[in-house]
């Protein structure tokens, strides 16, 4: 049976092995674990569903795609090097 005074040794032993520093990263980590491994025992998967996003305020659904503050990302270029694509330069003998 695990008694108040178990418990208290434990904890004892938990501070002096991590420090006062990283016994609360400890503690969340395990509090995590133990959340995740409960939920997959029950069958409750949090992550797989799909947030649900707030209907747009006039209430057509395609409002939130024709928003015109949204801009798609553009790669950034390189300049081109003046060597020709076609000619590589020669590498060192390697001996391979």
């Amino acid at each position: 049976m695990l008694q108040p005074t178990h418990l208290l040794i434990v904890l004892i032993v938990a501070l002096v092995l991590l420090g006062p520093r990283r016994l609360p990263d400890a503690g969340r980590a395990l509090g995590q674990g133990l959340k995740e491994f409960g939920n997959s025992i029950s069958g409750d998967h949090r992550e797989d569903q799909v947030p649900s996003v707030p209907p747009p305020a006039d209430g057509s659904p395609g409002a939130l795609l024709e928003s015109p503050d949204v801009a798609a990302p553009t790669p950034e270029t390189s300049p081109v090097s003046a060597a020709s694509p076609g000619r590589r330069e020669e590498a060192s003998d390697s001996g391979w």
